[in-house]
């Protein structure tokens, strides 16, 4: 199957402007559009620049644009974004620094992230617990597809508002703050609502869906800052568990 790549490219040491350089290649039907790039980096330009690693939308390392959509490239069959062939757009993550190519500065996506503090936090002084901490089976299967969250910057580059507010925290985090907040062993619930509660937290969120319709792992972060929002609300009124 013969497919053209347009590639938006950038190379600091010898052209301070991106560009966009085309290729064509002869891929298997069912060849990827990080195949397809390998294809090109491997045999027609060794210069091209590009992260990719489990090829099995794991790891989250080949989020690009294809087509004007934030994708998982190893995830994205060429069939399905060129049905016949043709031309596909290849442009690195949005929202976001480019370092040279499809390489994206992740720095601003893993600040915000860090913000949230997304993993357990406890309280210090809780003794060693006789029995495990039990959550219902139904808030257990509810929290799955947060947890499920791969931190591949898909969100963060489809969302409108972090195109217009760099210091907006962006889906992910919040979508991860979720799934820790309503972990019974967790005892940092009130600071992470606090920070999320700022002007560039949970409020500025247009609740556009974005984010949802993009994400690879079929995470909903638009869900799950509707549920902080509550949760916040809940806590202002003295009403929170």
């Amino acid at each position: 199957m013969l497919v053209r790549l347009k590639i938006r490219r950038y190379q600091p040491e010898t052209s301070e402007e991106p560009y966009y350089q085309s290729f064509q290649v002869d891929v298997p039907e069912k060849a990827t559009v990080l195949d397809s790039l390998l294809e090109v980096r491997d045999y027609l330009d060794g210069t091209l620049n590009l992260r990719a690693s489990c090829r099995s939308a794991i790891c989250g390392s080949c989020g690009m644009r294809i087509n004007g959509v934030s994708r998982l490239a190893c995830k994205t069959l060429v069939v399905d974004v060129a049905p016949r062939g043709g031309e596909i757009t290849i442009e690195p993550l949005a929202n976001l620094p480019v370092i040279k190519d499809l390489v994206a500065d992740m720095d601003p996506f893993w600040r915000k992230w860090r913000e949230v503090t997304p993993w357990l936090v406890t309280d210090g002084e809780e003794e060693k617990p006789v029995r495990e901490h039990l959550m219902s089976n139904k808030l257990a299967i509810y929290l799955t597809q947060f947890a499920g969250c791969i931190a591949c910057g898909v969100c963060y580059s489809a969302c409108p508002i972090v195109a217009i507010d760099d210091e907006y925290i962006g889906p992910a985090a919040m979508a991860k703050a979720l799934r820790y907040s309503y972990d019974p062993r967790d005892h940092g619930k009130r600071q992470r609502l606090a920070r999320l509660a700022e002007e560039q937290g949970l409020w500025r969120c247009h609740t556009i869906f974005s984010c949802a319709e993009q994400c690879p792992k079929r995470v909903n972060p638009t869900e799950a800052i509707q549920q902080l929002k509550k949760m916040v609300i809940l806590a202002r009124l003295g009403l929170a568990r």
